[in-house]
């Protein structure tokens, strides 16, 4: 559908996904309930499969309605302290229900017997307060394998199944907790901005009953888990797994955070240094900028207009002048708003229910409840509707882009969830096919690259006073000249709609899509299904637990009016972002200093929009979807059952490897073709012209393929090192059309000379604002020009046994921020030896991030990273610093002190601090993609 914004995802973003409340309301549902409690949903039945036969001690609330694949147990239960939990056991068959009931006993009283620092090193906790949630990694590519013009994380999307029968006990036993704090940064102090954000971070640190400071992340680590938590606008979440023999013991260090953490004041200091840091790797984002700038836009006294990240200056030394002691404030806050009725907690096991239950009363009844009232912000009124909103805004961007903006602010739809009045008018705007809005504009003026409309569901776009609807255009350098013409015609688009009115038709085909999603979904990881759940049970009934953000429910017409009516020309903010906007911004916002200016709406486009302007023709509902999958139904086996794929043609021209899924059991199929040309490394240009190829025929398949894009079957063309590579995947049924649909654009392949200068001066962007990433930089180096004509050679230089240095300045001059990298070549090594080398630096990245990041507080983002560049293996250690704070020279000091301090540490290695980190490795390996690229 709508293609991504190519701002990068803000920190705080909090995908919306199922939740409920405490005292949970009946809801209707149309269809009828199955006995486990899952409705009779509108998709195709699954495959037949055996019913599990219910036990006791693990009996589930058929209230709670589920996905028919999901054979997970759920409970929701209210403690007496008014905290609300859910529980889910995993458990998937009735052995295993009584074999865990009986072995629960054991798992009751089971604790850890070593110390909280871990047995294996006695330094782990000194100085350190190193927390997973701040290990958020740039982008990296490890290896030249991933190096494509598509993107350095496309193949995490195309892991394919292992085929195996059974799972690993190693992923079968993982256990995930999270808790949601239902108070976040709309809370915070006029006169400290960014304390709730801090709070997260202090409240780590130790507690009562734990007091080591680093303590509860060694033993994460030192028992294959992890950690997070991040800070929202009405929203703080924590969330962790382990392995399950360690749940219970994790648990009870966990929840004491929430019971009675020291927050130790003299760790104060250092980690409002790890806030500003944090700060200052923001300050060049322009998604993180432009949220700061809008949120000034609200009425005086919204809390939207509060800085939230915080920094030095609001934490330490403003504080600090005014006679503030933010350590009695940290205590303070905690007491006043971390309370159990505020909160929401997910468990998941492989448990029984009644074992789960049971082990969360007992340590999460400990939790304070203060008596007070929880925070409410729905006395707030409209909440944008101030002159200084309804205005032209021109913003200056880091990123080499033209985007205009158009935002509606609108009262809270988050009470319509049954109906998504949003993402039905999201949906429509979004849609890429005939008589779309992007395919006027793309056909017509060649205005516009890409079109993305909606509400993100972030806390930022959709809160309890507020949901956010945008509309952002990425324009082409002539449609950024007329971007009045191009916001007229997103208007006449929305009056179109306001004018037929909700079209039942469409609202159905959006909710069969939905259901086919939900039917077939992928089973989530444990820590990313906890974590989704808990942040919003406050806004579900119980039954929709599961369900509440996924599904369509109800078809009100009159709702989807409503909100279509507010869409007018009066009530929007139109943003215009880009480079070319240098000099003609004199304002500065104050935090995040992006640069801006503010005007009036010309006069001419006031006068049209003012008045009943006229509708376009061309501007039009979508026609009837023909990609919508209908068959379900499972082939019948004609291939032997293998564990890997096997070659089933061999010609000249090429070969063909099949594997059946028999595992998964979906009507789903991969397909991944590999086209190799000599062609490509023949020189630069071949490379440059391959890449304008893989942007061009996306553009000629977007009005075409997008029925099948919409109908959630994917496709991607990406740019290899040696030729094209056509990836499709989806439900089976309809998959060969868009396959043959692909094929024949391939194969009568065309384009106009308007067309190709301006995908050749969009790749221009593109690679320009790759570049301006220190990260990314960093990682693209070549030590010497390139001659011309010059062959295209993928290969990896012999270093010699010296070190080398190479210092590369910014191509973002106003960006402090500096990316130190060390890199460090073993050459081609076995298999084994590979293995061995990645397992060390997942030894490392603890104590790589206590020592560099904790102890030294060189910079907020510091991480090892197993390198693979063309089977030559290695390791790096990265560490994104500012210069003003820290030289590259001194950073690579300290890196190499790090590293002598490691060896120390390897050298008191146990053998079960090993063997758990092979656990983790094998829980967090993915399926080789070379199986089908």
């Amino acid at each position: 559908m709508a293609p991504a914004s190519p701002f990068p995802a803000p920190r705080c973003h909090w995908p919306r996904t199922p939740g409920g409340a405490a005292a949970a309301p009946p809801c209707g549902w149309v269809g009828a309930r199955s006995p486990e409690g899952s409705p009779s949903l509108r998709p195709p039945p699954r495959p037949a499969a055996a019913m599990v036969p219910k036990a006791e001690p693990n009996r589930g609330d058929p209230a709670i309605t589920k996905a028919p694949s999901d054979t997970k147990r759920h409970r929701y239960i209210k403690l007496q302290n008014g905290l609300n939990a859910l529980l889910i056991s995993d458990i998937n068959n009735v052995e295993e229900e009584f074999s865990e009931e009986e072995g629960g006993a054991e798992s009751e009283i089971e604790t850890d017997n070593d110390n909280d620092s871990g047995t294996d090193s006695k330094d782990d906790g000194e100085n350190s307060d190193s927390k997973d949630d701040e290990k958020v990694k740039p982008e990296e590519s490890p290896s030249d394998l991933d190096m494509e013009i598509e993107g350095l994380a496309v193949e995490e999307a195309w892991a394919e199944p292992t085929g195996k029968k059974e799972e690993d006990e190693s992923t079968e036993k993982m256990s995930a907790a999270a808790l949601c704090v239902t108070v976040g940064s709309f809370c915070d102090p006029e006169d400290l901005p960014g304390l709730v954000h801090f709070l997260e971070d202090m409240v780590f640190l130790g507690s009562l009953k734990y007091p080591d400071e680093n303590g509860f992340d060694v033993f994460l680590k030192k028992h294959g888990g992890s950690g997070n938590a991040s800070t929202d606008c009405e929203l703080t979440v924590f969330h962790f797994d382990i392995q399950q023999q360690y749940f219970k013991a994790a648990l009870d260090r966990w929840a004491q955070f929430f019971i009675h953490p020291l927050m130790i004041r003299d760790a104060i200091n250092r980690e409002v240094e790890a806030i500003d840091n944090e700060y200052q790797l923001a300050k060049p984002c322009d998604a993180n900028s432009w949220e700061v700038l809008l949120g000034s836009l609200a009425r005086p006294g919204h809390p939207m207009r509060k800085f939230f990240l915080g920094n030095a200056e609001t934490l330490k030394h403003e504080p600090k002048k005014s006679n503030i002691d933010i350590y009695t404030r940290l205590k303070d806050f905690w007491q006043n708003y971390y309370s159990a009725p505020y909160m929401n907690l997910v468990v998941q096991s492989k448990e029984t229910l009644n074992t789960l239950e049971n082990w969360v009363t007992e340590i999460f009844s400990q939790i304070p409840n203060n008596g007070l009232p929880k925070p409410s912000f729905d006395h707030l009124k409209d909440r944008f509707d101030t002159p200084e909103f309804h205005r032209l805004y021109r913003v200056v961007l880091v990123s080499n882009i033209h985007l205009l903006n158009i935002i509606w602010a609108l009262s809270p739809q988050e009470r319509n969830y049954r109906v998504k009045p949003l993402r039905y008018i999201s949906w429509l705007v979004g849609h890429e096919g005939k008589d779309s809005i992007l395919s006027f504009l793309r056909k017509k003026y060649l205005w516009a690259v890409a079109l993305s409309g909606g509400n993100a569901e972030t806390g930022f776009e959709q809160n309890s006073t507020y949901s956010i609807f945008k509309i952002s255009v990425t324009l082409t350098s002539e449609g950024y000249e007329h971007f009045y013409e191009v916001a007229s015609v997103v208007f006449q688009y929305m009056k179109m709609l306001q004018k037929v009115g909700p079209d039942k038709r469409i609202w159905k085909e959006i909710q069969k899509i939905n259901d086919n999603e939900f039917s077939f979904q992928d089973q989530v990881g444990p820590i990313n299904y906890v974590e989704n759940i808990c942040e919003n049970m406050h806004l579900f009934c119980k039954q929709d637990f599961l369900t509440g953000n996924q599904l369509l429910f109800d078809y009100k017409p009159e709702v989807i009016a409503e909100a279509l009516d507010l869409f007018c020309p009066q009530r929007a903010n139109l943003c215009l972002l880009s480079t070319n906007n240098e000099g003609k911004c004199p304002l500065k916002e104050r935090w995040l200093e992006m640069q801006y200016s503010v005007e009036d709406i010309e006069q001419y486009w006031a006068a049209v929009w003012a008045f009943d302007f006229e509708l376009n023709p061309d501007l039009r509902h979508p026609e009837e979807n023909e990609y919508l999958a209908t068959d379900f139904s499972l082939k019948a086996p004609d291939f032997p059952e293998v564990d890997y794929p096997v070659k089933v043609l061999n010609t000249p021209q090429g070969c063909m490897w099949y594997r059946k899924d028999n595992k998964f059991r979906k009507p789903e199929a991969y397909v991944h073709f590999h086209l190799i040309s000599p062609e490509v490394q023949r020189s630069a240009e071949s490379v440059v012209l391959l890449d304008i190829f893989v942007s061009i025929l996306p553009l000629n398949l977007s009005e075409p393929a997008c029925g099948a894009d919409i109908a959630k079957l994917e496709y991607k063309l990406v740019a290899g090192e040696h030729g094209l590579i056509i990836r499709v995947k989806g439900f089976s049924h309809k998959l060969p059309l868009l396959l043959q649909l692909i094929v024949d654009h391939l194969s009568d392949f065309s384009f106009t000379p308007a067309v190709f200068e301006m995908i050749k001066e969009e790749l221009k962007k593109t690679y320009f604002n790759m570049l301006i990433k220190s990260e990314v930089l960093a990682k693209k180096l070549q030590f010497t020009p390139l001659a011309h004509p010059c062959p295209v050679q993928f290969r990896v230089v012999d270093l010699p046994n010296t070190h080398l240095l190479c210092k590369v300045k910014t191509l973002n001059k106003g960006d402090a921020n500096s990316e130190v990298t060390v890199y460090y070549q073993a050459g081609a090594r076995s298999l084994r030896e590979c293995v061995l080398t990645d397992l060390l630096v997942m030894h490392m990245e603890e104590p790589c991030f206590s020592f560099l990041r904790t102890k030294e507080t060189l910079g907020y983002h510091v991480y090892p990273a197993y390198r693979n560049n063309s089977g030559i293996i290695g390791f790096s250690i990265s560490v994104t610093t500012q210069a003003t704070k820290h030289n590259s020279e001194f950073v690579d000091k300290k890196i190499e002190e790090f590293l002598l301090y490691f060896e120390e540490k390897m050298k008191l290695l146990t053998e079960d601090a090993f063997h758990a980190q092979v656990i983790r490795k094998k829980q967090s390996s993915k399926p080789p993609q070379a199986l089908c690229s």
